[in-house]
């Protein structure tokens, strides 16, 4: 390695190494992440709920099945924003060694605060727009606030002091009651100073100012070209690039993949392509540089021993997106044969798939967030449609087009060395 890759490579991994260790955005991701299983129960509810069969929703439909069968999302999905202020506040707090519990119930208090009341029939009730996904980057602010809030009142000791021998769980309770009063405060303060402005409430300003645009920016076509160039080039330098920017991922792609599966849950057909659906299903087909056609390639096409062998034990990991043994067995990393094949590839899925769906020809993911392991073609059918299936395996040929030449070369020269070095 020449001291030039050196120097590149340690600039980004100090680079990639401070956004991943950042306590906010790690709080953030790591909160999401926390919130995950509720978004993974509420979109099956969603799928299940919403099979695209005339008879099946008749049935459903005249036996009242469909109002039961939607209820897991309801209470999921549909306020996914109270899970996720709990959450972010809760690791946050952690993250400073302090009671997350308690962060995170402050938090949750301080989100419902700001949040808008409405009048329906002489009652008071809670608009669930401002609970789910457009609810969702105002828990993030919250959650971040709150907990921030609280950690710096605890760490200046302005708490209730109980006497020596008082049960933990009462010292815990009454050490959290000045600075939840105190954060309590202040965001109904805030809430109150929302209302007398043209926007009435916080949620309505953040959503017009900052989720909205946010939104159009990272759900577009040129960010998603982005994020993908950048993930991989880092992956090249030996970071996980995933991983790396997973709070940005999470922060923006999350929330547009809810948007989907609110969208579908309502009977309305979902209108953001890009979201971690379309990552996981179209783009990083078999992990990071779209993998799964390279262990094709080596376990079915190359004639060097060396290969062929590692084909063989890393084809069955990475159909479940687990590509290590090709990333760091081949190796990918710092690989000038592969730099090219290892970009191109998923770029290629991202920009054909983004066209295909935007034109109609293949249906738009559902928005869940795929989890890690799942393996491909039933990933497909989890994004909500088996005709996705036909889409990856047009692309996986493609793929396959694209690492041909390169692992011929790596190949050949594999063989060479074989025939001249014999075991």
């Amino acid at each position: 390695m020449s001291a030039r890759t050196e120097a590149i490579q340690g600039n980004l991994q100090r680079i990639a190494g401070k956004i991943g260790e950042n306590k906010y955005l790690k709080s953030v991701s790591e909160g999401l992440l926390l919130a995950l299983p509720a978004i993974i129960i509420g979109a099956l509810s969603t799928l299940i709920a919403n099979i695209n069969l005339e008879a099946y929703q008749k049935f459903i439909t005249e036996t009242g099945l469909k109002s039961v069968l939607s209820l897991p999302s309801s209470v999921t999905i549909s306020i996914i924003a109270l899970y996720a202020v709990f959450c972010i506040a809760y690791r946050l707090a952690s993250l400073f060694n302090h009671d997350g519990v308690v962060a995170g119930i402050i938090s949750l208090i301080c989100f419902l605060a700001v949040t808008p009341f409405a009048t329906l029939d002489e009652a008071s009730v809670i608009p669930v727009k401002f609970l789910g996904a457009q609810g969702l980057f105002v828990a993030i602010i919250v959650g971040l606030l709150s907990a921030r809030l609280y950690v710096y009142i605890v760490d200046h000791n302005w708490t209730i002091k109980m006497p020596a021998g008082v049960p933990p769980t009462v010292e815990k309770t009454f050490a959290g009651l000045l600075p939840g009063i105190v954060i309590v405060v202040i965001f109904t303060i805030i809430s109150g100073l929302f209302r007398l402005t043209s926007f009435e409430s916080a949620h309505e300003f953040v959503y017009s100012f900052i989720q909205a645009p946010l939104l159009n920016l990272g759900g577009g076509f040129w960010s998603m070209v982005i994020l993908v160039l950048v993930i991989h080039t880092l992956w090249l330098f030996g970071i996980h690039g995933t991983l790396s920017i997973l709070p940005i991922l999470y922060g923006v792609w999350i929330p547009l993949g809810l948007e989907n599966l609110e969208a579908i849950a309502a009977g309305n057909p979902p209108e953001n392509i890009v979201n971690t659906g379309f990552l996981i299903v179209v783009v990083i087909i078999g992990g990071a540089g779209a993998t799964l056609s390279l262990g094709l390639l080596l376990t079915f096409f190359t004639k060097s021993q060396r290969y062929k062998t590692l084909g063989k034990l890393a084809l069955p990991p990475v159909i479940f997106g687990i590509n290590e043994p090709l990333i760091f067995g081949l190796p990918i990393v710092l690989n000038p044969y592969m730099v090219v094949p290892f970009i191109v590839a998923p770029l290629t899925n991202a920009i054909i798939s983004y066209i295909l769906m935007d034109i109609g020809i293949f249906p738009l993911v559902n928005g869940l967030h795929i989890p890690l392991g799942t393996p491909v073609f039933v990933n497909s059918v989890l994004a909500g449609s088996a005709f996705l299936i036909i889409l990856q395996i047009i692309l996986i040929v493609l793929n396959m087009l694209i690492y041909y030449p390169f692992v011929k070369l790596l190949d050949k020269k594999a063989l060479e060395e074989e025939h001249t070095n014999p075991a």
